[in-house]
């Protein structure tokens, strides 16, 4: 069966998605439609803004760049394609998302921002391999440890429910989650923009979930 990615966010704002996937040769459309869902075999959800910190139960300190409509349609989007158990892949943002869907929060400000967030530029750093076992897309596609981008201030503080940690920064961060039994990655780096098409094993793996 081919791939048809949905991209959950606002037209405009997602072309490095688009590009990307078109280039590795699978459909995909943009849209924070709801009703969209059924048209789409696998979501994406993209990086952008903080979450509105409602949702996650806190008032805002330190949250930029909020849009709360978008945060509710993203989540609705993310509600539609996990009960009926589509594959699911968060970037960045997206991360976030999926956490605060399970019942997770988010650390608005983190004490080492100045090594993650955008400085006019991507920063980079390694990531490494945290779960015990060796069967999670991340030990599968870079072993023990891969170089990555990074551009955010915030990132997961209290794990949602059925999330699994399967990487984390040198500061403890963590960079990547899946999910214990649904067919749902994530990771807080954007494999869409990383030099050399390097993301390019990230994406393949996600298009091959069903």
């Amino acid at each position: 069966m081919d791939s048809t990615v949905l991209i959950a966010g606002r037209p405009g704002d997602t072309k490095n998605y688009e590009n990307t996937i078109k280039r590795m040769g699978v459909s995909c459309f943009v849209s924070i439609d709801p009703a969209r869902t059924d048209d789409a075999t696998h979501l994406l959800l993209p990086g952008g803004g903080d979450i509105t910190p409602a949702f996650f139960g806190q008032t805002d300190h330190g949250s930029l760049h909020v849009d709360t409509e978008l945060d509710i349609l993203q989540l609705e989007i993310l509600a539609r394609f996990t009960a009926q158990k589509k594959p699911v892949l968060g970037i960045c943002k997206g991360l976030q998302l999926i956490n605060v869907h399970f019942g997770g929060s988010v650390s608005q400000h983190i004490d080492t921002a100045e090594n993650h967030k955008w400085v006019g530029r991507d920063q980079f750093h390694y990531v490494f391999h945290c779960d015990l076992g060796r069967r999670d897309f991340f030990y599968q596609l870079y072993g023990s440890s891969v170089r990555v981008n990074s551009a955010h201030h915030q990132a997961i503080d209290r794990m949602g429910r059925g999330l699994v940690p399967v990487c984390r920064a040198g500061d403890n961060v963590i960079e990547g989650i899946v999910h214990s039994s649904l067919p749902l990655l994530a990771v807080q780096w954007h494999p869409e923009r990383l030099p050399d098409e390097a993301g390019d094993s990230l994406f393949s793996h996600f298009f091959l979930l069903r």
